[in-house]
C-alpha cells in the first residue's frame, strides 16, 4: 500500500512539474508572438523608410544631373538629349 502511495505521489510531483513546465512555455510563446509581431512592423516601417530613401536619392541624383553636376556629366547630356527628343516629339505633334 505503501509502495502505490509512493507512486502516486512521484506521478503528482511530474505531473505538476510538467504542468509549470507548460505553463511556462505557454508565457514564453505568447511573449515570442509578441516580439515578431513588433519585429515585423518595426520590419515594415523600416522598408517603408528605405523606397522613401532610394525615391529621395534617384530624385537627388536626377536633380544633381539636370543642374550639370560635374558628377554626373555624362547622366545631365543624356538627360538633356532625351528632353530634346522630347519637345522635338511635342512640336511635331503640333505641327500636324
Amino acid at each position: 500500500m505503501s509502495n502505490l502511495i509512493e507512486v502516486v505521489d512521484s506521478l503528482e510531483y511530474r505531473i505538476d512539474t510538467l504542468l509549470k513546465r507548460h505553463q511556462a512555455l505557454k508565457e514564453r510563446l505568447e511573449l515570442l508572438e509578441g516580439t515578431i509581431t513588433s519585429l515585423d512592423v518595426e520590419n515594415k516601417n523600416l522598408k517603408e523608410t528605405l523606397e522613401e530613401k532610394q525615391k529621395e536619392i534617384h530624385t537627388l541624383k536626377a536633380a544633381n544631373a539636370l543642374l550639370g553636376s560635374n558628377d554626373y556629366k555624362r547622366e545631365t547630356k543624356l538627360k538633356i538629349n532625351t528632353l530634346i527628343r522630347e519637345i522635338d516629339a511635342c512640336m511635331v505633334s503640333l505641327s500636324e
